[in-house]
């Protein structure tokens, strides 16, 4: 399957979660910081919803901190009607936006790793697809992963899904399920107790000092 096809089934899939969602679930607090389940949503339409005049105040409110400036924009979009925020993931489905170095694999991981930020604090099933996740995980233990966290969290560790037939790295072993060491790989520290092998003490420790 091309990327393009996975990232299109991605937005589908997160359209459909959020559609679902009732208007307490939507105000629920994700694993993603302090954004509710709705303001995950938009950040995640934030690429192609963002009138090009809202850049440079932000920029500026937020003091050239990208990172805040992101945040606030996840905000201020998320104020926008659920069936709107729907309407527009589902319209952008096949919209090619490479963010710069991680590209596609960067939305399809960002995708997946932000739908499990709603689903587990709702308890609802992580529902991924295995190719999906196997593509994002050979994704997150890559060098073009760095905006998804530290290289040093992975280095010299070997990874392996419980649930999947998949492998990477070398060193101490960290097993789990794709879902969890996908959200390891992120900085989800919520999952850490979930792993298991002589390397997960290691990521444990690294995680906590990130």
């Amino acid at each position: 399957m091309a990327l393009l096809d996975m990232v299109a089934a991605e937005r589908r899939r997160f359209a459909d979660l959020i559609d679902s969602l009732t208007p307490e679930q939507l105000d629920t607090p994700s694993l993603c910081g302090e954004w509710t389940a709705k303001e995950v949503a938009g950040h995640l339409i934030a690429p192609f919803a963002t009138p090009p005049r809202w850049f440079l105040p932000l920029i500026l409110r937020s003091r050239f901190n990208l990172h805040r400036a992101n945040a606030e924009l996840a905000r201020r979009i998320a104020r926008r009607p659920t069936a709107e925020l729907v309407a527009e993931l589902r319209r952008n489905e096949r919209n090619p936006f490479k963010p710069p170095v991680v590209g596609l694999f960067g939305q399809l991981t960002d995708l997946q790793v932000h739908g499990q930020d709603v689903r587990r604090p709702l308890g609802l099933p992580p529902e991924l697809d295995p190719d999906h996740a196997r593509t994002s995980l050979d994704f997150l233990v890559s060098r073009r992963s760095v905006a998804f966290g530290p290289r040093r969290l992975r280095a010299e560790l070997r990874f392996a899904a419980t649930d999947l037939d998949w492998s990477r790295g070398d060193g101490p072993e960290v097993r789990g399920t794709a879902e969890a060491l996908m959200l390891a790989l992120t900085g989800r520290l919520v999952v850490l107790p979930e792993l298991s092998g002589e390397g997960a003490e290691i990521l444990r420790a690294r995680s906590r000092r990130a």
